[in-house]
């Protein structure tokens, strides 16, 4: 594709993504934007081996005073506040929707964390920030969304020498799991026309202008199975530690993996 053609398709993703936000926000208008105390302290000092995604990238970001951390694609706040309980001295967030950037405005307000945090409206292919700017970026089901090429691109401009890169994506590396997946018809409303999944592939694809590059996979086939069917909660967290101790004897069953969490050091 060239690069005509490339920014044209993300201009139109991106005013897809602005309207699909601003529908999101005014369904969250009415939440209390408040965090539970209980997420908050569940992501605050998480152990290495948890066998929940979201906990483990946290982990991965870990004490955060004195840094600089920017939430790419940071949505309505919620991981912005959370990476402000974290220590962070700065939190910069940043997403194309100026609706839930208002959202997340007010969450951070309410939590008393707003001083320290600076949300705006921006797009996550050409970023509002100085090069060598941040510590460590943090994303969470951001990449898939864009082009991979000039994401990594801006991701490592902004990054400080040995600075570090977050990211939480959904992939699909099975071509068995991609044909399954394709029978099946169902599609959140709120799935952008551009979204897909990414595979192990790309993702060491975006991390090659860096020096480094941690992975860890999650959630084999059964765990997605119970969350679609929508079976008991307690049954979910016994499939999913389970899906942690399969995935740590069997490394090899990663290729059936949903989810990886990988970091990056430039």
């Amino acid at each position: 594709m060239n690069t005509a053609i490339n920014f044209e398709v993300i201009k139109k993703w991106e005013k897809v993504e602005v309207e699909r936000s601003a529908g999101e926000a005014g369904r969250r208008e009415s939440e209390d934007l408040r965090l539970t105390e209980e997420n908050i302290k569940r992501y605050l000092n998480p152990p290495a081996d948890t066998p929940y995604y979201l906990e483990y990238a946290y982990h991965l970001l870990g004490d955060a005073r004195g840094l600089t951390v920017l939430d790419y694609g940071c949505g309505a706040g919620e991981n912005s506040a959370l990476i402000a309980f974290h220590g962070a001295e700065k939190v910069i967030g940043i997403d194309i929707s100026p609706e839930l950037i208002e959202l997340g405005k007010r969450r951070l307000a309410l939590h008393g964390v707003g001083e320290n945090a600076d949300l705006r409206v921006g797009s996550a292919h050409e970023l509002p920030l100085a090069a060598e700017s941040v510590d460590v970026v943090f994303g969470i089901a951001i990449l898939h969304h864009l082009d991979l090429e000039l994401a990594s691109a801006e991701v490592f401009r902004v990054l400080k020498k040995g600075g570090r890169a977050i990211f939480l994506e959904p992939v699909r590396n099975s071509r068995f799991i991609r044909f399954v997946r394709k029978l099946i018809p169902y599609r959140s409303p709120d799935v952008s026309p551009f979204e897909r999944p990414l595979t192990e592939a790309e993702l060491e694809r975006f991390a090659a202008r860096f020096t480094s590059l941690k992975s860890r996979a999650f959630s084999i086939p059964f765990v997605n199975l119970i969350e679609v069917l929508g079976l008991p909660e307690s049954l979910l967290h016994k499939a999913i530690r389970l899906d942690g101790k399969i995935l740590r004897a069997a490394p090899f069953l990663k290729n059936l993996a949903s989810v990886r969490v990988v970091e990056m050091r430039k």
